[in-house]
């Protein structure tokens, strides 16, 4: 049992920093635009556009960079394109926090 816990500890310290890479607050300032096809809460009301609430962090930024390397094609891609053409790393490492912080 009691290695168990440690176990539990000791990944839990590995992956706690993985999950601070992006700052929530500055996020969620720079997600406002993103709210117009993602939903206010990264709920989309409209089925064309994926629900981004409680999504995986990484995966969000990773998808982030690849719609600005032009990776990505096919619906939206263009629209996602421009719309993350502006954005630095850390700008999309918090995007990314703040979606992932948000309730699925």
């Amino acid at each position: 049992m009691k290695m168990k816990s440690l176990l539990i500890v000791l990944l839990a310290s590995f992956t706690a920093p993985a999950l601070a890479a992006g700052d929530i607050a500055a996020g969620q300032e720079k997600a406002a635009a993103c709210s117009a096809c993602h939903g206010a809460e990264g709920k989309a009301s409209v089925s064309l556009y994926p629900n981004l609430a409680g999504q995986n962090a990484d995966y969000l930024q990773h998808a982030l960079q690849a719609y600005k390397k032009g990776e990505r094609s096919g619906g939206q891609a263009e629209v996602m394109k421009a719309f993350v053409s502006g954005l630095s790393d850390e700008d999309m490492a918090d995007v990314a926090a703040y979606y992932h912080s948000l309730k699925p």
